[in-house]
């Protein structure tokens, strides 16, 4: 059946949708101007009615910088208004006079750590992550677009959310109860093959775009998590794929794609994909053109290690099955010169740490400084933020962690952070 007849999505609709979902988290309504409404953007609200960042300053501890591996004893990050304004020796650092100290004195400062894939549909979701180190994320889709509300959240108040990059809903066959996110999507329902021909494709992405997400996911394979599924039975073709990327490439936007077999890897990183998420028999040809196109490699061992721990004996096999596979992919990945970023799928109200994932990195045979970066400057550079996060210098976001222990000697200290700062706020 054709869509095409359904009038495009409504800006009237979706930026109400937008705004009522922003006051429901963070109790406050970002100001959207007209133009921004008909562009299928949001606008962040005038500085004047933004809450300005966090003054503090970290001193003590020894700092890593991600991007270089430089590290600095006792060292000295002054941010200022949620913005990093110097970092370095005391002697090369001006504290400001009477300003908030917290001590980092026997401890190891990070910048904060971006999640690159995962599911946040609550606030008390979105304050775990921050607790447990993601001042930054990319979000792996919500069923409703929560997760752009939580966007709005982080904006408003920065200290309550990671700064997010919002996918919307998923772009999958069957949308079910997802039909009811935004009547602009109801049409679909009638679809008896589900969202499958271009016109039903491009109407599920260009609905996303006009609620205000960031970027488009999708799928190639059906779900490890569900036992009833095959993840090696492909779902959509190369040529649904691409129709999928044009639609999203036509406003500026990257695609992220669920995949899991090689030929559904294969069509997805040459259909023109933005990261290849959990991939786990990605192949050395697959692998070779992801170099050369650029395409990101998001793993998510995490997730991978937790269906091994199931108590579900199919999925607890495949875990056991597709983790070890996984790992030899990501080592092959690192060698060849494909960009990693770190992702935990965390769903359904448990956060997983992020300092697992990069532990599990590690574990795959990346040197601790290349895994660190995964969730630092590799993962920046995937969301677009490359310039804004994963770092702590001049100019950067006033986000840190503190840990208890030397991460490129143990990396396991990065799944329990003692202190976080967000924004330059000590959450």
């Amino acid at each position: 059946m054709c869509v095409e007849a359904t009038p495009p999505p409504s800006a009237r609709v979706t930026r109400r949708g937008v705004l009522a979902g922003a006051a429901a988290l963070a109790g406050t309504l970002a100001a959207v101007g007209p133009a921004a409404a008909a562009a299928g953007k949001t606008r962040p609200a005038p500085s004047s009615g933004r809450p300005r960042g966090g003054n503090l300053v970290i001193r003590g501890g020894t700092l890593l910088d991600p991007a270089t591996g430089e590290v600095t004893e006792n060292a000295v990050v002054v941010i200022e208004d949620g913005t990093v304004r110097a970092a370095g020796r005391p002697g090369d650092v001006t504290v400001p006079h009477g300003a908030e100290i917290l001590d980092a004195h026997g401890r190891w400062i990070l910048p904060g750590l971006v999640d690159a894939h995962i599911h946040l549909s609550t606030a008390v979701e979105a304050r775990d992550a921050v607790r447990k180190g993601v001042t930054s994320a990319r979000s792996g889709s919500t069923f409703f677009y929560q997760d752009i509300a939580v966007r709005e959240l982080a904006r408003h108040s920065p200290a309550l959310a990671p700064r997010l990059t919002a996918a919307g809903v998923f772009v999958t066959p069957d949308l079910g109860d997802t039909v009811l996110a935004d009547p602009d999507l109801t049409p679909l329902a009638r679809l008896k093959d589900g969202v499958r021909s271009a016109e039903a494709l491009r109407r599920v992405v260009e609905v996303n775009l006009a609620r205000g997400a960031d970027v488009i996911k999708t799928r190639v394979n059906e779900r490890a998590g569900l036992p009833e599924q095959d993840p090696l039975a492909q779902v959509y073709s190369h040529d649904q794929l691409a129709e999928i990327v044009a639609a999203a490439r036509r406003r500026g936007k990257g695609v992220l794609c669920h995949s899991y077999s090689e030929q559904g890897c294969h069509d997805a990183v040459t259909a023109g994909i933005r990261s290849l998420e959990h991939g786990a028999f990605v192949g050395e040809r697959t692998l070779h053109e992801m170099r050369r196109r650029g395409t990101y490699f998001t793993p998510t061992l995490t997730a991978i290690a937790g269906l091994a721990e199931s108590t579900n004996p199919v999925l607890a096999e495949r875990g056991r099955a597709y983790l070890p596979v996984l790992k030899r992919a990501v080592l092959a990945a690192h060698e060849l010169g494909v960009p990693l970023a770190a992702g935990t799928d965390s769903s359904g109200g448990t956060v997983r740490p992020i300092g697992r994932e990069v532990a599990l990195m590690r574990a795959a045979g990346l040197p601790a400084l290349d895994a660190i970066r995964t969730a630092t400057t590799g993962a920046a550079h995937l969301l677009g933020l490359d310039r804004t996060v994963g770092r702590l210098a001049r100019g950067f976001a006033g986000d840190a962690i503190l840990v208890d222990g030397d991460p490129l000697a143990d990396i396991s200290v990065l799944k329990q952070p003692v202190r976080v700062v967000r924004a330059g706020y000590a959450v």
